[in-house]
């Protein structure tokens, strides 16, 4: 990151609407002129900006927030960051004051947004059926026709050409692990949300949760060479279909780069949890659908290895779904049975989706 004398003068005149005049500029760590200063401040240095605007004498300091491995490791880590810190450091008494929040564009100009309340999201839009409606009408009325199979078959292939695409960056595969266990959306997360008065999911049982798949995080950290594309929230509700086997996806979540097995973890269990909902278990015609998806997903991924890591991301996705903040509704049986399949899965080396419903019985 540079950008030169100019584009910070002009920066000044706009923010504060008086003529600006720049005096010296120094790095606040090393040493080194103006020039050396804006240039060194690519590498994550702070430089203090000495400056005369209108009759006031100003001395103001640039951060950036340097990419680390301990929050910082992606983009929107560190937009949070600099949020934060405009947001927070005024409310300290003696606190250093933030000035500004300023957004540097592709051309190098500085711009400030230190008026915003908060930040909003526009999207396009597209008309079409959430995939949650299919699996809704198939578990009101069991019967399949032939586009629900083709859907079912074109998620898998839509997942395996996805996660082809691989990234090398073991700081985001930990980071992506450290996330499934202790972020609030993740694993501690859910268990977090459980009320304390319920009897499906007693304490110990959801603590032993978090305790194995903390286990399975430490065994995965050294598989940085699986990171991937992925979607990151690829369920039901997220998938909308305009016609045939056409679809898109909504609301992709947590990073552009994670493990394949979140994204077939998400979508696949659910052909369990509208089946459970009819049937108490995995079956026709949900079972077809399971099989059917998992077939094109594994020929085209050809990643047998996803079969020995997805234990983790399984016990997340079931936790989602039997929680009662996300699903009130859910009978308590279900809750049981998805919570059982989470706490036995994370026992298995290797996940043999044939077995569903063993992994739900009762011992």
């Amino acid at each position: 990151m540079r950008f030169d004398e100019i584009h910070l003068k002009r920066y000044l005149g706009s923010r504060f609407g008086e003529p600006v005049e720049i005096g010296e500029i120094r790095q606040l760590t090393g040493k080194g002129g103006k020039a050396e200063a804006l240039k060194q401040f690519g590498y994550g240095r702070p430089f203090l900006v000495f400056c005369r605007i209108g009759d006031a004498t100003r001395r103001l300091v640039f951060h950036r927030i340097r990419r680390n491995v301990f929050g910082r490791e992606r983009e929107e880590d560190r937009v949070a960051a600099v949020w934060l810190d405009f947001r927070t450091f005024g409310r300290l008494p003696r606190h250093v004051p933030a000035a500004d929040m300023v957004i540097r564009t592709r051309g190098g100009e500085l711009k400030s947004v230190r008026d915003a309340e908060e930040m909003l999201l526009v999207t396009d839009y597209r008309d079409g059926r959430l995939y949650a409606d299919d699996l809704i009408r198939i578990r009101d009325n069991p019967t399949l026709d032939p586009l629900d199979l083709l859907r079912a078959e074109r998620l898998g292939a839509y997942l395996a050409e996805i996660h082809r695409k691989k990234h090398n960056d073991p700081s985001i595969w930990r980071r992506r692990l450290r996330d499934l266990v202790g972020h609030g959306e993740g694993i501690m997360g859910l268990t977090d949300s459980y009320p304390a008065d319920q009897t499906y999911a007693p304490p110990d049982y959801l603590r032993s949760i978090e305790e194995t798949a903390n286990r399975w995080r430490w065994r995965l950290k050294p598989l940085s060479q699986r990171l991937s594309q992925v979607h990151g929230d690829f369920h039901p509700f997220n998938i909308i279909f305009e016609e045939s086997d056409r679809f898109w996806v909504l609301d992709r979540s947590r990073g552009e780069w994670g493990e394949p097995a979140d994204d077939v973890s998400c979508l696949v269990i659910n052909y369990l949890f509208f089946s459970l909902q009819r049937f108490g278990r995995l079956e026709h015609p949900f079972v077809d659908l399971h099989d059917l998806f998992w077939g094109s997903y594994l020929a085209a991924a050809s990643d047998e290895g996803l079969l020995e890591v997805i234990q983790p991301w399984f016990a997340w996705r079931a936790l989602v779904l039997s929680s009662p903040v996300w699903y009130p509704d859910l009978a308590p049986e279900a809750r049981v049975k998805l919570l059982r399949f989470a706490r036995r899965v994370m026992d298995l080396k290797r996940y043999d989706v044939s077995k569903v419903n063993r992994y739900m019985e009762a011992r």
